[in-house]
């Protein structure tokens, strides 16, 4: 539903007081990260809707994606948490939550008795591909962008997380 004709943008009126309050250099950057943070709060609120039917979360459906890409279907837990770039402790949260839903199983690594591997089930191959189906139809293939927009953000996005060492 568009918004109604006389609607005011939040973001805007911010960004009109900033330069109102004497803050004029900081302005189009506080509208930037605003616009960016409320971007991905709709973003994420989009993915959380085509996931919900399927019981996952998106860091669920993340794990369950870097295994099914792997060669075996299995991973040391520490190297998902450094590909999918988060804190151990999300990456033993989301596993948990696999591993009794039975998408994914545990077991103790050959080599080196401090790590664990993880490895996709059958069932967690079929979610993984069931997600992969709704996220691509419902959220990918339309991110409220067109190709040209979508390759712009992209660009933008990239200098942005490599300016911060994200890789």
């Amino acid at each position: 539903m568009p918004p109604p004709p006389d609607a005011i943008d939040p973001i805007a009126e911010a960004r009109r007081r900033w330069v109102e309050h004497g803050w004029v250099d900081a302005a189009p950057g506080m509208a930037a990260i605003t616009s960016l943070m409320r971007a991905q709060a709709i973003v994420s609120r989009r993915v959380e809707v085509a996931l919900r039917p399927l019981g996952i979360t998106f860091a669920r459906y993340e794990v369950l994606m870097l295994l099914s890409f792997s060669r075996r279907g299995s991973l040391p837990m520490s190297l998902i948490g450094a590909r999918l770039q988060v804190h151990q402790t999300s990456v033993t949260n989301a596993v948990d939550r696999l591993e009794a839903a039975d998408y994914v199983r545990r077991s103790p690594h050959a080599q080196d008795r401090r790590a664990t591997i993880v490895t996709l089930t059958d069932a967690g191959r079929e979610l993984a591909e069931k997600a992969t189906e709704v996220l691509n139809r419902d959220v990918f293939s339309q991110p409220g962008l067109g190709p040209a927009g979508v390759e712009v953000l992209l660009g933008q996005l990239d200098d942005l997380r490599h300016d911060a060492g994200d890789y």
